[in-house]
């Protein structure tokens, strides 16, 4: 199977939607340290709760993604998956 071509114009869009999405991404940490203070967190420990969610992201998705990998269900392989991780 072939791989589509882009033209310039569309792979131009594509990147604006992705540097949109790191924008707000950017915004959202940016102001959580606020969040965070007035939650009772010292602010020497604010680095560590950045970090914390691309960290545990980095460990916990190797792990889903293999049992998902071995899970049959009628719902399919992920969505049982997606539902837990929802409801959690």
């Amino acid at each position: 199977m072939q791989k589509p071509h882009l033209s310039v114009a569309q792979i131009l869009q594509m990147n604006l939607g992705f540097l949109g999405l790191q924008f707000s991404f950017g915004l959202q940490q940016a102001n959580m340290s606020p969040i965070w203070g007035y939650l009772g967190a010292e602010e020497s420990n604010f680095a560590w709760l950045g970090i914390a969610g691309p960290l545990t992201g980095l460990i916990v998705q190797p792990i889903i993604g293999s049992m998902s990998d071995r899970t049959s269900s009628r719902w399919g392989r992920r969505t049982p998956y997606f539902l837990i991780g929802a409801v959690m």
